[in-house]
């Protein structure tokens, strides 16, 4: 095995976690100019999920950074407008996520991958793969529903011909997805959608992964081998064999027991300025490896929407409360009418209270919402100062 370089820097705790929240977009006065397109290509990549309580997770991520921006103004600022190209595209990264266009021909390394192994999961009957981007070529863009149908069952395992063909397509880098309605993809193919300067599968593997690790270490500000290879699913051998050309330098930080690299950039200026607060998605790529959140911050945080009702601890879509560049607690929500209710509520003190309530007050006003109502409080003797708050707040 290589012997790692000395590190350069001796990074403190509390300076690793301010760089993680300025690199995330979280310290700092946003960037309101660039908008949500900004948010965007400074992530890298934004998760996809299917769950949608306040809003869905591709809407609370820019919305978390930039305040009460337009839902309207996010789904535009991704998704193909008029005759202009998509400005992202979906592809497996993190998780499914919209990625910046001008990534595309970083991920051919992932797109080569998929095409050697063909079989995943799913039999295609002979011809459909071809029938189907015929189809798209005539009359696209096209959702699934349209290229043939889907089966009536919600497993995602009983796809139907035309759905494993246009997803195994869009896998392949022949089709994209160029907008969702009503959360269905709508495919059409990349040679029409893709500009044509980016069209192309041309770089090797190493140059993409030294662009996917230098960006992850940019987007984190600071990270592990794992947290470098966990941004956009690497391996971690595949990170090892690019991190010494990827520009990241190698830094050592208390408490981590792990070597650690950071973004040049981000030590060249000490982070500072207001810090955000906000509900956080649990997709939120500031908190989605439990590890790295654990390490940084001391909070364990675990999506509970697929544990069993009766086996949850802190509710089905619990939402990290970020203030002061910290995790200050979660609070779990839900919509009846124009109310935004906190189903379960955990505070990190008393001093945590106005923080949430400036959280909950800041969320439901986004929503559309006018009031806010709180359930349950993990802490009961907080209910009475958090009620205060809220009714200050919404006064």
């Amino acid at each position: 095995m290589t012997p790692l370089p000395r590190p350069s820097t001796d990074l403190s705790a509390a300076e690793a976690r301010r760089i993680a929240l300025r690199a995330q977009g979280f310290l700092g006065a946003p960037d309101r100019r660039s908008g949500v397109r900004g948010v965007l290509r400074h992530l890298g990549a934004v998760q996809l999920d299917t769950i949608s309580v306040l809003a869905r997770s591709h809407e609370l991520i820019p919305y978390a950074r930039l305040g009460a921006v337009g839902r309207a103004t996010v789904e535009d600022a991704y998704w193909k407008s008029g005759s202009q190209p998509p400005r992202a595209f979906e592809y497996w990264s993190h998780a499914a996520c919209l990625l910046p266009v001008e990534e595309w021909p970083h991920f051919a390394f992932r797109r080569r991958a998929y095409r050697a192994r063909p079989h995943w999961n799913h039999d295609l009957p002979d011809g459909v793969y071809d029938q189907v981007v015929k189809q798209l070529r005539a009359q696209g863009p096209l959702t699934a529903t349209d290229l043939g149908g889907a089966k009536r069952t919600s497993e995602w395992w009983d796809w139907s011909g035309a759905k494993v063909a246009v997803e195994r397509a869009l896998m392949y880098g022949e089709v994209v997805c160029v907008e969702r309605r009503g959360w269905k993809r709508v495919y059409d193919l990349a040679e029409r959608a893709i500009p044509d300067a980016l069209l192309h599968d041309g770089l090797d593997d190493a140059e993409c992964l030294r662009r996917l690790v230098r960006l992850a270490g940019k987007s984190l500000g600071v990270g592990t081998r794992a947290d470098l290879a966990d941004y956009h699913r690497l391996k971690a051998e595949q990170v090892d064999a690019v991190i010494a050309d990827s520009g990241l330098v190698p830094v050592a930080v208390e408490g981590w027991s792990k070597p650690a690299w950071a973004d040049p950039e981000a030590l060249a200026t000490p982070p500072r300025g207001r810090h955000r607060t906000t509900l956080l998605s649990p997709f939120d790529s500031l908190v989605w490896e439990r590890a790295r959140t654990e390490r940084i911050f001391g909070f364990t945080h675990r999506l509970e929407a697929y544990v069993p009702k009766q086996k949850r601890v802190h509710g089905y879509f619990a939402m990290p409360v970020l203030a002061g560049g910290r995790l200050v607690g979660r609070v779990d929500p839900a919509r009846e009418g124009r109310t935004l209710v906190a189903r379960q509520l955990t505070l990190d003190g008393p001093k945590a209270v106005p923080a949430v309530a400036q959280a909950l007050v800041e969320a439901a006003g986004w929503v559309d919402c006018t009031d806010v109502r709180v359930e349950r409080v993990e802490s009961p003797e907080l209910r009475e100062p958090l009620t205060r708050e809220l009714s200050r707040a919404l006064a």
